[in-house]
C-alpha cells in the first residue's frame, strides 16, 4: 500500500471535500460523476458507529463500491471508539487517509503509528469542546489535524469559532502539518477558516442540499478565497 495518495491531498489544497454523508447512495455512480465535473479531487466519508457518536452511518463496503467508481483520495473521519479494530478493513475497502478522534483513544501516539504501518495517511480529530492540549503528545505523529467546528456526531449545531483559534496555533506552531476543518462550512465561515491557515474544508448541505453542485463548490471556493458570492439576476 502506498502513501501516494497523501501527497495527492496535499497537492490539492486548499480543496473543498464534499462530505458523503448527505448524497444519494442509491446512486453512487452518478453522484461522484457530477462531484468530479464540479472539480471535486478529494472525497470526505463519516463513519459513525453508534456508540462513539450516537448516529450510525456506512461502512466498508460503502467505501469499497466508491473505490470502483473513483480514484479520488478518499478521506474517512472514524467517529468510532475503537479505530484500531475497523482501521486495516477501512484500508483494504479503498481509504488512502484515516483519521482517528483524541477523544476515543488512551495512547494518540500508539494508535497514529499503527495506523500509519498499513500504508496510509493518518490523521487525529479533536471536538470543539476537547481539551486542545490532549493533541500535543501525538502532533509529531499524523499527517492532518482535523479541527471539529461542531460536536462530532450531532447534527443542527451552530459552527464554534473555537476552531479558528486552533487553527490558527497549530498552523504557527506546525506549519507543514495539514490541517482540516468540519462543521457548518459554507460561504459564510470558509473564507474565515482558510485565513486562520486550514488546507482541507469538509461540506456538506451546502453542496449536496443545492441542486447544481458545480455552482455551488464555485461559490464556496470564491468564498474560501475572500471573493464574495455572486449576486443579480439569476434567471
Amino acid at each position: 500500500m502506498s502513501r501516494a495518495k497523501l501527497d495527492s491531498i496535499r497537492a490539492a489544497g486548499p480543496a473543498i471535500l464534499p462530505s458523503l454523508l448527505q448524497c444519494d447512495f442509491g446512486d453512487l455512480r452518478t453522484e461522484i460523476e457530477k462531484l468530479t465535473v464540479a472539480g471535486t479531487r478529494v472525497l470526505h466519508l463519516d463513519v459513525m458507529d453508534g456508540h462513539f457518536v450516537p448516529n450510525l452511518t456506512y461502512g466498508m463496503p460503502i467505501v469499497e463500491g466508491l473505490r470502483r467508481h473513483t480514484d479520488m483520495p478518499l478521506d474517512v473521519h472514524l467517529m468510532i471508539s475503537d479505530p484500531i479494530a475497523y482501521a486495516q478493513p477501512m484500508v483494504d475497502a479503498g481509504a488512502d487517509l484515516l483519521t482517528f478522534h483524541v477523544e476515543a483513544v488512551d495512547d494518540c501516539v500508539e494508535v497514529a503509528g499503527k495506523i500509519r504501518d498499513m500504508g496510509v495517511g493518518v490523521g487525529v480529530a479533536i471536538n470543539p469542546d476537547t481539551d486542545f492540549a490532549k493533541l500535543d503528545c501525538c502532533l509529531d505523529s499524523v499527517d492532518m489535524v482535523l479541527v471539529m467546528s461542531v460536536n462530532a456526531g450531532f447534527g443542527g449545531q451552530q459552527f464554534n469559532p473555537v476552531a479558528l483559534d486552533r487553527l490558527r496555533s497549530l498552523k504557527e506552531r506546525k506549519p507543514d502539518l495539514l490541517l482540516e476543518i468540519d462543521g457548518g462550512i459554507k460561504a459564510e465561515t470558509i473564507g474565515d477558516a482558510r485565513a486562520a491557515g486550514c488546507d482541507l474544508f469538509v461540506v456538506g448541505s451546502a453542496i449536496f442540499g443545492q441542486h447544481d453542485y458545480e455552482t455551488a463548490i464555485n461559490e464556496l471556493t470564491q468564498a474560501m478565497h475572500g471573493s464574495p458570492p455572486a449576486t443579480g439576476d439569476q434567471s
